[in-house]
């Protein structure tokens, strides 16, 4: 049938080409083409979607994605990289606005009880002092004396070597933290090198149990042995100051020394009176920042998750004082994070909570929970919802001796308010982002690899596709259409090979719009074909629809 219809095709083009004027000529055999698919494929079906894309994947085809669809680059990548720094590249500059706009329009621009703020990164040194950071902001270290390495050591979990048999403890394993599968692979790799080195080689062993290293004893630290040279050659944890340090004018003695700020919260409490006063707002209310934020971070690794540079985006909502006031404003802004992680295209499966409990609560919070995802090196946190108390309002009031009470005209009442901090990393949500976005299908036969972004957030909103590049009506129109939408959106413009091929470079980097001008477009006044991105479907619709067709479907209306 198929051969059928092959020759028939071919015997009808052969008449057309006789009859036809020239410009014609292309054309006949684009819709003539398209006949013979349409007749052989009788049945036509949709995307089949691979549901384990994003599972199958690993964290090194993550990063490679990124690099090379330009997202993100190695910072100073030609001198080799510079560890814990990364730049954004075209795409990924984009998705970062993207991100940061969305967040300020859900929660800023939407809502009569949160204003803005833009603070400086470098403050008085005394903020530090008051906030507590200069002196208790830090990390466990530990180094490898042999290798010179340096770890986390909350970031080390360590296991005793138990025989089954016997129960004799041999020894012990010490892996970096990851997602369980890889941690216990690492661990047993260093029991197969014991064992061999033991001649008990195949000895069967107790499962492990892992615990922090900042947990070993001297005693056992004397034996664990270090990831980097698998010799028990750590040092002892000891703390190690996050913050960086810096001089701020010409000399560099003492009273010069600065800091990078380690957060962006602090530059809202001590701007507290200043943004209440001028916005004349009325507690509860809260001031929203979005900024760079600087931690010289022992270890930084997993690519920009943990990173030393980094921008946060957080909320201060201040709240009136009192036990059974804070919990409904937590347990609100617990709701709205959610809601608004889901709107720019989070995976809600990938997603959950971890409530913080005991000793990994802060000394000074009522209660925080952390929004966690799961990432392809594990379940780690994505942003943090605190009750922060009024510890940070009352330390600077006390460090400055300026008055930060505030002055309840209802209660008649003067106290300094407490505050609900809604934190979120700019960073991690852009790789939760790319992780949700991961996806894979089978079209018409063949493998499909593309970014399923909300397009809300997608840093390209649709390409412009004239159908023949040689064309001058066709490009000409076409460019109206990209100069036109170009004044709304980001879109791009590709005219260069076949158009199957364009719709793939467009999915690859998330576009969820392909615009085309064919000839039906120029000759029959028949409008534009927009071809969606997951569905691969496309509509026909006259020019003067296509932006308000886009921007419902960007903007939401």
């Amino acid at each position: 049938m198929r051969f059928a219809l092959t020759l028939l095709v071919l015997n009808m083009l052969r008449v057309s080409r006789a009859f036809a004027p020239p410009s014609q000529l292309v054309r006949t055999s684009i819709r003539l083409a398209s006949a013979t698919t349409d007749a052989a494929d009788t049945k036509p079906t949709g995307p089949i979607i691979n549901e384990n894309a994003y599972e199958e994947c690993s964290m090194d085809d993550i990063v490679s994605l990124c690099k090379r669809r330009g997202f993100i680059f190695p910072s100073s990548e030609i001198y080799n990289g510079y560890a814990g720094f990364y730049d954004y590249g075209p795409l990924g500059a984009e998705l970062k606005k993207n991100i940061k706009d969305a967040w300020w329009k859900h929660f800023v621009q939407k809502r009569e009880d949160v204003v803005g703020l833009d603070s400086s990164i470098v403050h008085n040194p005394k903020t530090w002092k008051s906030s507590g950071h200069l002196d208790g902001f830090s990390d466990p270290m530990c180094d490898c004396k042999e290798t010179k390495l340096r770890f986390r050591a909350d970031q080390l979990f360590y296991s005793p070597i138990i025989l089954k048999e016997s129960g004799d403890h041999i020894g012990f394993v010490c892996v970096q933290e990851g997602n369980d599968d890889d941690m216990v692979k690492d661990a047993k790799k260093q029991v197969k090198k014991l064992l061999k080195e033991k001649e008990m080689k195949g000895a069967p062993i107790e499962g492990f149990s892992f615990q922090e290293l900042t947990e070993a004893t001297e005693e056992e630290m004397a034996s664990i042995p270090s990831p980097a040279s698998g010799k028990p050659t750590l040092t002892m944890p000891r703390d190690f100051n996050l913050m960086f340090q810096t001089n701020v004018g010409a000399a560099t003695d003492a009273s010069t020394v600065a800091y990078l700020r380690p957060e962006t919260a602090q530059g809202i409490f001590i701007n507290f009176k200043n943004a209440q006063g001028t916005s004349r707002q009325k507690i509860p209310f809260g001031v929203a920042q979005i900024g760079k934020a600087f931690r010289n971070e022992i270890t930084p690794r997993n690519f920009i998750f943990r990173s030393r540079e980094f921008e946060q985006m957080e909320v201060e909502y201040f709240i009136p004082p009192g036990d059974d006031v804070w919990e409904p404003f937590h347990k609100q802004w617990m709701e709205d994070s959610k809601d608004f992680l889901i709107d720019v295209g989070l995976r809600e499966d990938l997603m959950g909570w971890e409530v913080h409990a005991g000793d990994k609560l802060a000394h000074y919070a009522r209660a925080c929970t952390d929004v966690t995802f799961r990432f392809p090196f594990g379940e780690q946190e994505l942003m943090g919802i605190a009750a922060r108390g009024n510890y940070d309002l009352t330390q600077h009031s006390e460090g400055s001796g300026k008055n930060l009470e505030y002055y309840d005209d209802v209660t008649k009442e003067k106290y300094i308010p407490h505050c609900i901090e809604p934190s979120l990393g700019v960073d991690r949500l852009f790789l939760a982002l790319v992780c949700s976005a991961y996806a894979e299908d089978e079209v018409g036969g063949e493998k499909r690899n593309y970014l399923k972004f909300d397009p809300k957030i997608a840093p390209v909103k649709a390409v412009i596709l004239p159908l023949l590049k040689n064309k001058e009506a066709l490009v000409g129109k076409a460019r109206e259409i990209f100069d036109s939408l170009q004044k709304r959106y980001n879109v791009m413009w590709d005219a260069s090979g076949a158009i199957g091929r364009r719709y793939r470079r467009a999915d690859e980097i998330g576009v969820p719009f392909c615009i085309t001008v064919d000839f039906e477009t120029i000759e029959d006044d028949a409008g534009v074909t927009i071809r969606d991105r997951d569905t691969t479907e496309q509509v026909r619709m006259p020019i003067e629809d296509v932006i308000p067709y886009l921007s419902e479907r960007i903007d939401g209306y």
